[in-house]
C-alpha cells in the first residue's frame, strides 16, 4: 500500500518537516499531489454517497460555504495519505508533550491512536472536503471534537489560486501569554500539502517552553471556488 502510495504523492523530507513545525507550528509540502489527483479528490465532492454529515457554515456560524465529513470506510487514497502521514507527526508531537511537560505520549501508528478515540466514545471520522464560493470564508478555530486530539492537522489545496479562485488565503494566529496575537497568510497552490498545529505548540522562552496556542481559518473568496480536502487524525463524538 505504502509503495504504492509513493508513486502517487511527493515524500515529505522529515528533517525538514520536524524543523518547520518545531520552528514554525505550520510547514508547506509543495506539490504533494498531482494536479489530476486533485481534481480526481475534488471530483469525490458532487457524490452523494461515502459522507456521515454535510455543513452549511452559515447555519452554525462558523463561517460561509460547505463541506462534508466523509463516512468510514474513507476513500482508499485519502485513508492511505492518513495512515501515511500520521507515523511522520507522531515523534513530533510527542516532542511537544515533553517540552511542555504534558503526561500524554502518542502511538506510533494511526490505528492505535483511532482505538484510544473510540474508547473516548469519539467513533465518528473527521476527515471532510470543503467548497467555499464567492464571499465564503471560514472563521478562527480549533478542529478538536473532543478529549483526545492530536496536535496537528493536514490541508490539502484542490484548487489553483490566481485561476480557480481569488482570496481564500489560509490563516494561522498565535497567541503567546501576555502578548497580542500574531496573524500567518499562506497561499498553497493546488496540490500543495499544508500540516499545522491543531491547538497549541511550544515555544522556547527565556525560562523553558511555553505553549503557544494557535486558531486557523480561511479569508473570503473574491471570485471563483476554492476546494480543500482536511485531513484530521483524530475522530470525533459520536
Amino acid at each position: 500500500m505504502i509503495h504504492a502510495l509513493k508513486q502517487i504523492i511527493t515524500t515529505p523530507d522529515s528533517a525538514v518537516l520536524t524543523e518547520q513545525m518545531n520552528r514554525d507550528g505550520y510547514a508547506l509540502l509543495p506539490g504533494f499531489l498531482a494536479k489530476g489527483t486533485c481534481d480526481e479528490l475534488r471530483a469525490l465532492y458532487d457524490r452523494e454517497e461515502g459522507y456521515r454529515k454535510t455543513v452549511n457554515m452559515e447555519r452554525y456560524r462558523f463561517g460561509k460555504g460547505e463541506y462534508k465529513y466523509f463516512g468510514y470506510p474513507l476513500p482508499g487514497l485519502i485513508a492511505e495519505i492518513r495512515a501515511y502521514m500520521y507515523p511522520l507527526l507522531a515523534p513530533i508531537a510527542n516532542g511537544w508533550m515533553q517540552a511542555l511537560q504534558v503526561p500524554r505520549q502518542f502511538p506510533p501508528q494511526l490505528a492505535a491512536l483511532q482505538q484510544e478515540c473510540i474508547a473516548a466514545g469519539q467513533d465518528k471520522p473527521t476527515v471532510l472536503i470543503l467548497k467555499y464560493g464567492p464571499g465564503g470564508f471560514n472563521t478562527l478555530h480549533q478542529d478538536l471534537y473532543g478529549d483526545i486530539y492530536f496536535p496537528m492537522q493536514l490541508v490539502l489545496c484542490l484548487s489553483e489560486p490566481g485561476e480557480e479562485y481569488e482570496g481564500g488565503e489560509f490563516v494561522l494566529t498565535q497567541q503567546v501569554p501576555r502578548a497580542q496575537s500574531k496573524a500567518v497568510v499562506l497561499r498553497p497552490r493546488k496540490g500543495d500539502a499544508l500540516v499545522f498545529t491543531t491547538s497549541f505548540r511550544p515555544e522556547k522562552g527565556s525560562r523553558g517552553y511555553y505553549r503557544v496556542h494557535m486558531k486557523h481559518g480561511i479569508s473570503a473568496v473574491i471570485s471563483g471556488t476554492r476546494y480543500a480536502l482536511g485531513i484530521i487524525f483524530h475522530d470525533a463524538l459520536s
